[in-house]
């Protein structure tokens, strides 16, 4: 599911530059790995354990964003019958990481790769990530290959998973894929990106789910100050998403069948979260007449649009009730759905940057084959919901606190300035502070009121007190 993607282009000035690596210090965020650890890594690049299987005849290819390197995903789609084939191979990591080994008790501390403005921090070293366990172009690799079939409405028929050797043919990015099929000039397994992709987001509709089309932040350096702007996501990119999505339902699937897995879960969003979030949409002048519903509105929403991409920005906070649920032996547990996705889902097309993938596409292939599951894999499942928890929990930290830094500097030479606002948000204890949603920059900040109680919900005009780098604060007071 998504998170929010905050990007630095030009030179970020030194202050912007000093506060992300203050926060990485402040956070215990390690800029690297230990040598020993480093030394396994590249002894299993070079010594990785191999598959028996050869699909290196089927002609896949990768779609990422252009400078990515950490390649987790290849695909080859074609027609059958009536229907799809979705051939879809996730990195095999399990190949390379030794159970016990520094390495893996390493990824175990680092649980999932973070995302900074100006820099990511790994789960893997580069070697295997970036490297040997990557599904770059014109390399053999190791893999764990899903095949479904699907029928002309895109429902899943069949699944099979198994480990085997693959190599892409391409690596393609998200802009020439869109020119290529908006252009009509995609050979079929590319051309069938949209066809297949349209079809699964129908049926998403049917079942009432909902994929947030999340905008990048661009905050650009120009002359001395900072500029937001907002990427919207291309339908390319959705379409994408949807394999993806499909393969982790399905994973789900399996493991519910088989009575021992790890799932992705999210109950229902509480009624405060929403409220909080109409609030948020009248802050934005984004119309929610109260007869439509969430969904319906989100799939309205065009994030090319400023406002509605700094909504879709705030509708990430109903996600953050998701977590990881563990079940063995046959006994399901009580919540087996993920609320977005509107069905059972998993985590397990990731696994070069989420640790759980690499034990969710483990319990995949022992359910495929109707085998016992690796003694490795159910030692660690008891432990895997509280670290990937813990692992989440600091994924959010650095993405709020990216946030707040790079709104502090969006807003550094503005202090005095008076906004348009909205009050999205009070404390029960402390009436008079709160959260304010401003309207232009779609910024969100502090605000304090020295005279009386805020107005929860309704518009406000605030000035700016408080733009600091140095604490990531931005703070505001009733104008």
């Amino acid at each position: 599911m998504p998170r929010r993607h905050i990007r630095v282009t030009g030179a970020p000035e030194a202050p912007l530059r000093a506060a992300l690596a203050a926060l990485r210090t402040e956070l215990d965020i390690p800029e690297s790995f230990p040598p020993k650890v480093l030394a396994e890594a590249e002894k299993a690049a070079r010594d990785p354990s191999l598959p028996l299987d050869d699909a290196t005849d089927v002609p896949l290819f990768t779609i990422d964003p252009p400078t990515s390197t950490d390649l987790d995903q290849a695909m080859h789609l074609s027609r059958q019958g009536t229907g799809y084939r979705v051939r879809y191979a996730i990195a095999d990591v399990a190949a390379f990481v030794e159970p016990g080994s520094l390495l893996d008790r390493e990824t175990h501390a680092r649980v999932m790769t973070l995302y900074f403005p100006d820099t990511r921090i790994g789960l893997h070293p580069a070697v295997l990530s970036e490297g040997a366990a990557s599904l770059l172009p014109g390399e053999t690799r190791p893999a764990v290959l899903w095949t479904l079939d699907l029928d002309a409405e895109a429902h899943p028929l069949s699944v099979d998973v198994r480990r085997a050797l693959v190599r892409s043919r391409a690596k393609l990015n998200y802009a020439e894929v869109q020119r290529e099929i908006d252009g009509g000039g995609a050979e079929e397994p590319l051309a069938l990106l949209r066809e297949i992709g349209r079809l699964r987001e129908s049926l998403e509709v049917d079942r009432g789910g909902i994929s947030l089309r999340v905008p990048e932040q661009e905050i650009t350096e120009r002359n001395g100050g900072y500029e937001l702007s907002y990427r919207a996501p291309l339908p390319a990119e959705s379409w994408n998403a949807q394999i993806s999505l499909m393969t982790g339902m399905a994973a789900a699937d399996l493991m519910l069948g088989y009575g021992t897995g790890v799932l992705r879960t999210l109950p229902a969003a509480p009624d405060g979260a929403v409220g909080r979030l109409r609030r948020t949409a009248t802050a934005l002048h984004i119309d929610w007449p109260h007869h439509v519903s969430y969904a319906e509105l989100v799939r309205s929403l065009d994030p090319n649009q400023p406002h509605h991409a700094a909504f879709l920005l705030e509708c990430t906070t109903l996600l953050r009730g998701a977590g990881y649920t563990v079940f063995r032996d046959g006994a399901l547990p009580d919540i087996t759905t993920h609320a977005a996705v509107a069905a059972p889902y998993t985590h397990c097309t990731a696994p070069l940057r989420r640790l759980a993938d690499r034990y969710a596409t483990e319990l995949c292939l022992s359910a495929a084959a109707d085998a016992p599951a690796p003694e490795w894999v159910l030692s660690a499942l008891p432990d895997l919901p509280k670290e990937m928890t813990e692992g989440s929990r600091r994924a959010g930290t650095v993405e709020r606190e990216c946030v707040d830094i790079v709104e502090a500097a969006l807003l550094k030479d503005r202090v005095g300035e008076e906004f348009d606002a909205c009050v999205v948000d009070v404390d029960e204890r402390r009436p008079g502070v709160g959260t304010v949603q401003l309207v232009d920059p779609a910024v969100i900040g502090r605000v304090e009121s020295s005279s009386g109680p805020l107005p929860l919900g309704e518009r406000l005009r605030v000035r700016l007190t408080q733009a600091d780098l140095g604490e990531a604060r931005v703070a505001f007071a009733p104008a």
